[in-house]
């Protein structure tokens, strides 16, 4: 069912906590999901016809400081790279379905790494925070392009702006897990 409200002004009320940029010390969520690729279908393919390569959803995954996740297309893609990591929030991509249609109504379709329940994400921009006793900065919004609308459906670009996701650097070694999730910050 589609809503009356214009995508440009999701309503995306957490719990009732506003999206802000004042984090809790801690915040107790889930990780729905963990995606991998090996290779990129977007990124780099500006002006071709996207590549086919999917997002491989795993239970656990090995993330390597200054690296990121071992697997991933962007996996030691660059030193101090600002998206070895990058979260999407449950609650933006339900609040998405129910307004935009979609051919592909998967959160994978975002080519996000890890898909959250219950976490503040943008307020985590320019924080060093630990989940799952992992040691993480998140660097910046995951902006959302243009390849958004062709992913999910005309709209979802603008859409999601303010609510892509976060971006995330990887500063100690360890193994996320899907499942219950303690996020503090450091």
């Amino acid at each position: 069912m589609k809503s009356s409200r214009p995508p440009s002004t999701l309503n995306l009320n957490i719990g009732s906590r506003d999206m802000s940029t004042d984090a809790e010390p801690t915040q107790h969520g889930v990780i729905k999901a963990i995606y991998v690729a090996r290779a990129h279908n977007y990124f780099g393919h500006h002006g071709e016809t996207p590549s086919q390569h999917p997002m491989i959803a795993v239970n656990t995954a090995e993330c390597l400081a200054g690296k990121g996740l071992m697997g991933d297309r962007f996996f030691d893609f660059k030193a101090n790279y600002k998206g070895q990591l990058t979260f999407f929030a449950t609650e933006v991509f339900e609040r998405l379905r129910k307004e935009i249609p979609s051919k592909t109504a998967e959160p994978w379709v975002f080519r996000r790494n890890i898909l959250t329940m219950g976490m503040d994400l943008n307020s985590l921009i320019g924080k060093r925070f630990r989940l799952q006793g992992i040691l993480m900065q998140g660097t910046e919004e995951c902006r959302p392009c243009y390849w958004m609308n062709q992913a999910w459906g005309p709209g979802a670009e603008k859409a999601l702006q303010g609510h892509g996701g976060l971006r995330v650097k990887v500063l100690e070694d360890g193994v996320l897990s899907v499942g219950q999730a303690k996020l503090s910050l450091e």
